[in-house]
């Protein structure tokens, strides 16, 4: 696996340039208060969208509770505890330190421990964590986008009580128009997530805080023994309600993984300063309300803590916070992918650029269209928010108590942590993450089960993508002829041609075998031939000026390898133009691009499976072309086919 990590030969499709981030360490404050309500806008919309169920189905969930003052308590207390260490102290103070040239995410990281560790025997197993919990998020933004717009709308049969069968309509259609406008871009529609973000945590925080004044009791449980009394009075609905407590802090791994887009300190301040405290004033309000009302209140204590004119206001605006939340999770799902592509676990596919000034704006068609026919899958299956929730939850604990373990390895390895400070840290993680996943897994037979399933099919096909390029790559250098000899042997005898030749190799030794077919059918050789390699490297963006290494072989035979980072986008042609000392200037309508494309044969090689092998092959030949990907001009590309058994 690590192998395939690091010969990954594929391209990104422009990410966000990391300016950002440097911005808000290089500037004034105006500039980190703009990154700021931008993170509100962007990072927030899951985790701020989480009032809308999280309480409600802590109480009248698959395992109601008592609405009694312990219970409704201790169940307070736990929300802000669990946000102030799996959020607050976990990733904002902690995990977003680790980041990768600026860059966060599981693949950031991942790329972050593989390049310092190199191949030690440890690294193989993270290496597979680290995918798994890529493979989990895939779950998870299949859900998000049905649970946070069905629970929002579901809001109008609170406002409207005679509109309840409208609601799963008006669901579908607002998802449809949700995946149908990623084609178009979102830089426009995301100038106003700010603002919208910005009123929705300013609408829940003053709604919480009018009903706090009326039950100011509620604020008591800021104290940790209210939880701590809640396991002792019922240990076991106190355990089994981490399952629905957990849903309070779904999204906190998106500050990690939007980290490069605004910088640690933007996602901090929004975070510490406006997102936090209105969360934990709408879920005291939501508290102080079930204290008063009891078990009417639990239709929805969210909405019902608006006065009766407001709620349809209310419904409105919190669907446009879920809205702007799928919004995040969708444009996430394009993101990981791209980088999964770079890093040589997924295989090319067709991704398109939204906007020509911002890199990172991109649309990946089979991701979006995929994405869509699960999320109308999920919502006509479960129907209702409440139980869509059951399914809810295990994909993101999984995710986190992997992000845990990756933890451990940068204190002790990366940052060199004496173990009297990582192992006790470590220990209060690993018990609140591990006490969120087992409690979730008692939801596996009431939905849980779905998002295990998505895990467990994206795992096998990215472990089976790199596997598989791992193998044919070795089965292509194992056939390969050195370069000296070929050239010694070849520049006396063919004849040549007129203009430039690019042979595009994955290796970045031996002869391509592309230009072995050539020679063989076509009987010649261009005047200047380029051996060319494209690499990624383990970082988000590489150095501009050390982009290109050139080495002349001699003959006219030159081998260049281009680099970039996970999150650049290749583009051959443009870094051909900054190529010099290797004869005139690259003119492309001179130059001839030839690819090899491999047909895969199935065999009894030791390997994979043949059925994995199978699945390798099926998706080598649909694949995006290499010609699209790396921007070739489609007039000057000869593709030669090959036929490799792994």
């Amino acid at each position: 696996m690590s192998a395939a990590t690091q010969s990954a030969s594929t391209e990104t499709s422009g990410r966000e340039d990391i300016a950002p981030v440097a911005h808000a360490h290089g500037h004034g404050n105006d500039g980190i208060v703009k990154l700021a309500v931008g993170a509100i806008g962007i990072v927030f919309g899951d985790i701020g969208t989480s009032p809308l169920y999280a309480f409600r189905e802590t109480f009248a969930g698959h395992h109601k509770l008592s609405l009694d003052t312990a219970h409704i308590m201790g169940v307070t207390s736990l929300m802000f505890w669990s946000m102030m260490i799996v959020v607050t102290i976990k990733y904002v103070a902690i995990i977003m330190r680790a980041d990768n040239k600026g860059e966060g995410g599981s693949l950031a990281l991942l790329a972050l421990i593989s390049r310092t560790a190199g191949n030690k025997r440890w690294t193989a197993g993270i290496i597979l964590l680290g995918v798994f919990a890529t493979s989990l998020f895939y779950g998870d933004s299949m859900i998000t986008p049905a649970v946070s717009v069905l629970s929002a709308v579901e809001g109008l049969a609170v406002a409207q009580p005679g509109m309840g069968h409208f609601v799963l309509p008006i669901v579908i259609g607002i998802l449809i128009f949700l995946f149908f406008i990623q084609k178009s871009g979102t830089a426009k529609v995301g100038l106003f997530f700010g603002p919208i973000m910005l009123l929705y945590f300013g609408v829940i925080a003053t709604l919480g805080v009018i009903s706090i004044s009326a039950t100011p009791g509620v604020l008591w449980a800021f104290s940790p023994h209210y939880a701590v009394e809640f396991f002792l009075l019922d240990p076991h609905r106190a355990f089994l309600a981490l399952g629905s407590v957990v849903l309070a802090v779904t999204g906190a791994e998106a500050l990690y993984a939007d980290m490069g887009h605004f910088g640690r300190r933007p996602i901090g301040l929004s975070w510490l300063f406006f997102v936090l405290p209105a969360l934990i004033l709408n879920y005291m309000g939501q508290a102080a309300l079930l204290t008063r009302a009891g078990q009417p209140a639990l239709e929805s204590p969210f909405y019902l803590l608006a006065p009766e004119y407001l709620q349809l206001p209310l419904v409105l605006l919190a669907t446009a916070a879920a809205c702007i939340a799928s919004q995040a999770v969708i444009s996430g799902a394009f993101s990981v992918t791209q980088q999964a592509i770079q890093l040589g676990f997924v295989p090319r596919l067709r991704i398109e650029h939204t906007s020509a000034s911002t890199a990172g704006q991109i649309y990946i068609p089979l991701i979006n269209w995929m994405l869509l026919t699960m999320v109308i899958l999920l919502v006509l299956f479960f129907r209702t928010s409440s139980n869509l929730t059951s399914a809810y939850g295990i994909a993101v604990t999984g995710a986190m108590t992997i992000d845990t373990c990756l933890l451990g390895v940068v204190l002790f390895r990366l940052w060199k942590w004496p173990k009297w400070a990582a192992i006790p840290l470590l220990g209060i993680f690993f018990l609140v993450d591990g006490a969120y996943l087992a409690a979730n897994m008692t939801k596996i037979p009431d939905g849980g089960w779905f998002p295990l399933l998505v895990g467990f099919i994206v795992f096998t096909i990215l472990t089976t993508w790199a596997k598989g390029r791992q193998l044919m790559m070795a089965r292509l250098r194992e056939a390969a002829m050195p370069i000296k000899v070929f050239i010694q042997s070849a520049a006396s005898h063919a004849s040549r041609v007129p203009g430039t030749a690019v042979f595009m190799t994955s290796s970045a030794d031996g002869v391509p075998h592309a230009l072995l077919h050539n020679l063989k059918h076509n009987k010649v050789l261009h005047e200047r031939i380029i051996l060319l390699t494209v690499k990624i490297a383990d970082v988000p963006y590489h150095p501009q000026g050390e982009r290109i290494y050139l080495d002349h072989l001699g003959h006219g035979f030159h081998r260049v390898v281009i680099k970039y980072g996970f999150m650049e986008e290749a583009d051959v042609p443009a870094a051909l133009n900054l190529v010099t000392g290797c004869g005139d200037k690259f003119k492309m309508m001179d130059t001839s691009f030839f690819l090899a494309r491999q047909t895969l044969l199935p065999s009894a090689k030791p390997g994979m499976a043949i059925w994995r092998e199978k699945l390798f092959a099926w998706m080598l030949r649909n694949a995006e072309s290499a010609m699209e990907f790396f921007r070739l001009p489609t007039n000057r590309v000869v593709e030669l086919g090959s036929q490799v058994e792994i």
